[in-house]
């Protein structure tokens, strides 16, 4: 579904990815972890055309998205949910799932799909009516998610999603994303710092170090890599 190819990412004269390649097959969930800093959200960035590389490729669903507008790579079925949330806080949660459906104009599809997401995250039902910057932080990230999942992406990047969540409903946000990837058959992208978490739902993984990919395997075998344990996993 996704092919990155030697991607190279500056901002300005800092050279932030160096040589990146990694792929993404349909179904997959795949998970990057790293240090702060080693450039994870910047992957995500350059493969959703924020942050369009200087050299190398990304191909999706065999189209060439290097330099494609960030808009019309939602269009094609890229979604992302961006570290920190980025909710609408002076929207209400039915609002901001409004906005995520913005691009789809089947009244019945988007309404079967509002159900779902409501269906996934019951509390956002609840609080549909209320305004967003109102949500604690978990329901936030709940409603992050929902927003994207409303523009019912083929491949779902998700940067950093158990950022500053207490462990009950960082357990409950892993759970979701694993019945989005079963239910709905949703490719995932997962970037994330809490390694071990990432590694139990994920099922391929990649380690990022400095901008450059130093290692890649099935999750299980980088749960029981000796480098692994000790750098991420507190082992």
């Amino acid at each position: 579904m996704l092919k990155v190819e030697k991607i190279n990412t500056y901002y300005g004269n800092i050279q932030a990815l160096k040589g990146i390649s990694l792929e993404v097959a349909k179904g997959e969930i795949i998970t990057l972890i790293g240090a702060n800093g080693a450039g994870k959200s910047t992957t995500l960035m350059s493969i959703s055309g924020i942050v369009p590389p200087r050299s190398g490729s990304i191909v999706f669903q065999d189209k060439n998205i290097t330099h494609v507008e960030p808009s019309k790579i939602v269009t094609m079925g890229m979604c992302q949910v961006p570290e920190g949330r980025r909710i609408f806080p002076q929207l209400t949660v039915l609002e901001n799932l409004d906005m995520g459906a913005y691009l789809r104009d089947n009244k019945e599809e988007i309404k079967k799909d509002l159900d779902y997401v409501f269906e996934l995250f019951p509390i956002l039902s609840q609080r549909r009516n209320q305004s967003g910057g109102t949500l604690s932080g978990g329901e936030q990230q709940m409603l992050a998610i929902s927003r994207a999942l409303m523009a019912r992406p083929k491949l779902l990047l998700l940067d950093e999603p158990s950022l500053g969540l207490a462990p009950l409903i960082v357990q409950q946000i892993f759970e979701i994303i694993m019945r989005i990837n079963e239910e709905q058959g949703t490719t995932i992208f997962l970037v994330e710092q809490n390694a071990n978490m990432a590694l139990k739902i994920a099922h391929r993984g990649y380690v990022l170090q400095n901008g450059m990919i130093v290692k890649t395997d099935t999750a299980s075998a980088l749960m029981e890599d000796e480098e692994v344990k000790k750098a991420y996993l507190g082992v």
